[in-house]
């Protein structure tokens, strides 16, 4: 039996532990299901000892199963590191291709592809910075090696492994009045013009979804595509936006500032994979490089470092985004 061979059985042998089912393992690998048992039956009668439970409803691994898996995993890992660096030497690696949601890809991701780029210089990336739902489906299809996104937990055919919690904030100007909070009620936003992203975002969605379970309504002035629209919307001074942290500008901003908002809606950012399939090993080393990174370069809550506003309205400063109010209104 040659080692390219035995290197399959190990991955079949791994596949099946991992999703719990022969069917999905088959389907992981591109095989037949009784390509996969012969290969299973292989690697069993080379190490003498059952390493599967089978029965008609689930597939288990056995004791001696269990002990055998991180030492073929190191096998596997091993190997793959070694083909690895013959292709970095052939200078034939694809690049590792990731589906992104904007936010994450603008604030987060060019610090880690740097440090991996320190490691790797040779490995090129192909970042497809799309929406939530596009995202999603560029990774099913598999045209993504996995995304980092904030929607994919309810699909079957996708893992998702949570990252961050990203709240939505409040954005204004430094000389808006809720400036000078330190937090913010929803109701608090009703007097003011508010800008939002379309009802096609997945972010819309989410936040109205949150916001209706705690009988909240958002009123909506202007309604734009992309996050970053709104910020510069809320810089000119034409309104207030609500928007996931992620998406503010980081760190001392000259005009905008942030503050937290009651009751807190939060999406939870992440990763991205199709369930059941393994990842090439430099998009697994990269993978694993961000999520050792993540918590080391996810911005602070800018809340807590903005400085408060000037008292008075700064010089040239564009007219109130307070809405009209109707003649014997508050």
């Amino acid at each position: 039996m040659n080692m390219n061979f035995e290197a399959l059985d190990l991955r079949a042998f791994l596949a099946v532990a991992e999703c719990g089912s022969f069917h999905a393992a088959a389907e992981a690998l591109h095989l037949s299901q009784p390509a996969l048992s012969r290969r299973i039956q292989r690697l069993e009668a080379m190490v003498g000892a059952a390493l599967l439970e089978r029965t008609t409803r689930r597939v288990a691994v056995t004791a001696f199963g269990r002990e055998l898996m991180p030492r073929l995993q190191r096998l596997l890992d091993e190997l793959d590191a070694s083909l690895f660096g013959l292709r970095q030497v052939g200078g034939r690696d694809a690049p590792v291709t990731l589906a992104c949601v904007p936010t994450a890809a603008f604030y987060f991701l060019p610090a880690v592809i740097a440090r991996f780029g320190e490691l790797f210089p040779e490995v090129r990336f192909r970042i497809l910075d799309l929406s939530a739902a596009a995202g999603l489906d560029s990774v099913a299809r598999g045209e993504a090696d996995f995304g980092i996104n904030f929607l994919g937990a309810s699909d079957a055919g996708l893992s998702f492994e949570a990252l961050l919690e990203d709240p939505f904030v409040l954005a204004c100007r430094r000389d808006h009045p809720l400036a000078s909070r330190d937090n913010v009620d929803w109701a608090d936003l009703e007097p003011y013009r508010l800008v939002t992203v379309g009802r096609e975002s997945g972010n819309r969605i989410l936040l109205e979804t949150a916001l209706a379970r705690a009988e909240v309504r958002m009123r909506c002035f202007y309604e734009v595509t992309h996050l970053s629209t709104s910020l510069g919307l809320v810089e000119a001074g034409l309104g207030v936006s609500v928007l996931p942290r992620l998406a503010t500008p980081q760190g001392d901003h000259p005009i905008i500032v942030t503050r937290p908002i009651t009751p807190r809606v939060t999406r939870t950012i992440g990763i991205v994979a199709r369930r059941g399939k393994p990842l090439a090993p430099v998009a697994q080393r990269f993978r694993d490089l961000l999520i050792e990174t993540w918590a080391d370069t996810v911005p602070r809550d800018p809340a807590a470092a903005a400085r408060r506003p000037e008292p008075g309205p700064a010089p040239g400063a564009p007219p109130s985004d307070r809405a009209a109010e109707p003649a014997g209104s508050r």
